[in-house]
């Protein structure tokens, strides 16, 4: 009896363990020229299971039988796919050669037709920014991260692309700044919310140089920077640094007022993962910046959360939720003491704690047929509060929904459609602009026609119209037209012209505070800004011997009219009507720059030695123009440089890897008068007209970073930047970090 029951038993544990026997996939991937193994190749088995190779190129899948589709993926090499069948408890070799491919000139953008394409196919300059550099620069602030591309400039929180826009006070954005294709601007002053950009789980940031108004509306009057936050995959990604680092002391050592080190500190961690049919991402970053600047330090926290569900039932729908928040406690730099001595000190006249929240959340919706339509709902709703302890005066909170719906639908196999409305409501509650109530309402549709398979051709148009405090402002077309023709197999040729438009802000129009010596006046009669951008270009793929990679050459013209500046006067106040002098927003600036700009990027790998360069070299013309004559004064834009350039060589060898960037601009061409003037200068910045003559030369600056892989897990590096502690300033008053260095430990498994 008892050996029945025995060989019950095991007969009962053979069916068990059979039910749970895996059929298996394995071998190694390789590159077909070299057979150099690749480590870190994606091969995606199915829709749930995943996995990468290892240090030689090997993997392994346990799956169940019957017919299966594995997918390899690497960066700069070919997807390959293969198909196999699985009998119960088979072992199946599957050895891989991949082929190398242009990876930057067929990398896959969304935001220059809000639909994807490869980089190639674009009517407009555009340039990417990939994940790889903010981990391999020790970037952890998205206005450095923007500020070191070729042709843009961060001063003091507003971005000029080309030129196209000057500074003025951290108010007015004239580049729009987005999430995943939507608008994340402060309701009140039309800034930048750069502290609540989420760097976690970022896929790339693409960034449109020229007019872009026609698809994105106000603010987008000199460009776009889009931040792309990267998608779950069947092979779950967590992410992780942490970051110390502290500043060496300034080249004048006149400016030194610590006694103790300096130090910054930063924590981030991040997470993409797949639950059956929906995806997850999670990203926390905490910042603790002690600054180099007295009464100028930061702490800071940020959390981001993404939920996408693919329905079950409906094929191609999908939906879910992004939630983005932040808090961060400050002291914003505005006015420092003297040249001599307190170039790094803030004027206590000027010191106020700001207390800054933010909350957003975009709940969404996409229905996609591959090929022929996408239908794609999307909202934000967005809060924002400033409070300052000691100055409520300055108080202020913001609410804003934003929606939207686009239609993508192919009309015929050479022809495309992209149509849209979009609605933007806000509501300012302020003791600093007051309370007000604004929308914003537009409609836009784009035609994309390829005549022959290569040429692409596009023309767009917008109408809006925005109301403030129920006045409406005209209703407002702006077009957009494009070609792309590919004369060869690596080389398009481009051709583009684009209007753009932005309405004044909120600040602009009502804004009254003092700053120290500073008085901000209101306009509430300041009007929109107006302007075109167009150029002509060339992108050339590269590919001989073990090197590819691209070049792009182009020549731009953009010319704006009654773009706003503070401008140092007698106003009188709104309250009591008696006049003083201070800054108020002016229709003034009649802008036109000329300019040409050319970017590359090569790829070689030879072995464990991968290098990779890249850069580019922007100059332009930036001047005045009579809007009576249509002729250029030659008086050059105000905070405008007629030179940049960017190099930078990333080589990596085994479980070492080396970065170095070289940047260098040129001198600013021309200020605000009233730096300059005699009779105002001392009054605002003590010593600055004599710092200003002998320091405004233009500056060169070089970063480095080196960094050792532990383990498949782990990496250790060390980034220098300014490493020959440059001294070099950004708007008037705004000395930049001397040379400081930086230890990360950083992960991904």
């Amino acid at each position: 009896m008892r050996y029945t029951f025995a060989a019950i038993t095991l007969l009962l544990s053979l069916v068990l363990n059979g039910a749970d026997i895996k059929s298996i996939i394995k071998g190694k991937v390789f590159d077909s020229a070299t057979l150099e193994p690749l480590f870190g190749v994606y091969v995606i088995c199915g829709k749930e299971l995943g996995t990468s190779t290892d240090k030689d190129g090997s993997y392994l899948i346990r799956t169940d039988s019957g017919r299966i589709n594995i997918v390899f993926q690497f960066i700069g090499y070919k997807s390959v796919t293969r198909s196999v069948f699985l009998g119960p408890n088979d072992t199946i070799d599957l050895n891989i050669g991949m082929e190398m491919e242009l990876h930057e000139i067929d990398q896959v953008v969304v935001s220059a037709d809000r639909t994807e394409q490869k980089v190639s196919e674009l009517t407009v300059s555009m340039d990417v920014i990939k994940a790889d550099f903010l981990s391999g620069s020790h970037i952890t602030d998205a206005q450095e991260l923007i500020n070191k591309t070729p042709g843009i400039e961060v001063l003091d929180g507003q971005v000029s692309i080309r030129g196209g826009s000057g500074f003025s006070y951290g108010v007015g954005s004239r580049v729009l700044a987005l999430i995943d294709g939507l608008p994340l601007m402060s309701a009140d002053a039309g800034n930048i919310k750069w502290s609540f950009l989420p760097l976690e789980n970022l896929s790339q940031v693409e960034i449109i140089k020229g007019a872009s108004s026609v698809l994105y509306g106000s603010s987008a009057l000199n460009g776009i920077i889009n931040f792309r936050t990267a998608d779950a995959s069947n092979i779950p990604v967590t992410q992780f640094f942490m970051e110390t680092g502290i500043f060496d002391k300034p080249k004048n050592r006149n400016w030194i007022w610590w006694n103790s080190p300096r130090v910054i500190n930063s924590v981030s961690f991040s997470h993409l993962q797949k639950f059956g049919k929906t995806d997850l991402g999670v990203g926390i970053n905490l910042l603790a910046d002690n600054s180099y600047r007295k009464f100028n330090d930061e702490k800071l926290g940020r959390v981001s959360l993404r939920l996408k569900h693919h329905d079950g039932k409906v094929d191609g729908l999908v939906y879910g939720v992004n939630l983005n928040s932040g808090y961060t406690t400050r002291t914003d730099f505005i006015l420092w003491e003297d040249a001599d001595k307190g170039a790094l000190k803030q004027d206590t006249s000027s010191v106020s704690r700001f207390h800054g929240s933010f909350f957003a959340v975009d709940p969404f919706i996409s229905l996609k047929k591959t090929g022929r339509f996408k239908h794609d709902l999307r909202m934000r709703i967005q809060s924002s509060g400033n409070k300052f302890p000691v100055r409520e005066q300055n108080n202020a909170n913001a609410f804003s929904l934003y929606s939207e719906y686009q239609l993508w639908y192919k009309l015929f196999d050479f022809m495309s459609l992209t149509a849209g409305a979009s609605e933007n409501y806000s509501k300012i509650v302020s003791n600093f602009f007051g309370d007000h109530e604004g929308t914003n309402l537009a409609g836009f549709t784009q035609i994309d026609v390829r005549p022959v398979v290569k040429l692409k051709v596009i023309a767009g148009v917008r109408i809006e119209q925005n109301s403030l405090d129920a006045v409406r402002d005209k209703i407002v077309p702006v077009f957009r037209t494009g070609i792309n023709f590919q004369a060869a197999e690596y080389t398009f040729l481009r051709a583009s012209f684009g209007q753009g438009y932005r309405y004044p802000s909120i600040a602009e129009k009502h804004a009254a505070t003092t700053l120290g010596s500073v008085k901000i006046y209101p306009n509430p009669y300041v009007q929109a800004e107006r302007g075109w951008s167009s150029e002509v270009g060339i992108k050339q793929g590269l590919l001989f011997g073990e090197v590819n990679g691209q070049a792009d050459l182009s020549v731009f013209l953009i010319q704006n009219s009654n773009l706003i500046e503070y401008v140092f006067g007698s106003y009188p106040d709104p309250v009591t009507g008696i006049s003083g002098v201070g800054f108020r927003a002016e229709n003034l600036e009649q802008s036109r720059v000329y300019g040409t700009e050319i970017e590359f990027i090569l790829n070689r790998n030879f072995g464990d030695l991968k290098t990779t360069s890249g850069g580019g070299y922007t100059y332009i013309y930036p001047v005045e123009f009579n809007s009576f004559t249509n002729k250029s004064t030659g008086i050059y834009l105000k905070y405008r440089r007629k030179h940049s350039a960017k190099v930078s060589i990333n080589t990596s060898w085994r479980k070492l890897e080396l970065d170095m960037n070289l940047y260098t601009r040129s001198r600013i061409l021309n200020i605000d008068d009233v730096f300059i003037n005699p009779s105002t200068r001392e009054q605002i910045l003590p010593g600055f007209y004599d710092y200003w003559t002998g320091h405004n030369k233009g500056y060169f600056l070089m970063d480095g970073n080196i960094g050792y892989r532990i383990n498949n897990v782990l990496t250790l590096s060390l980034a220098v930047k300014n490493i020959t502690n440059a001294e070099y300033m950004g708007r008037p008053g705004d000395i930049q970090p001397q040379r400081n260095f930086s230890i990360r430990l950083s992960g991904k498994f």
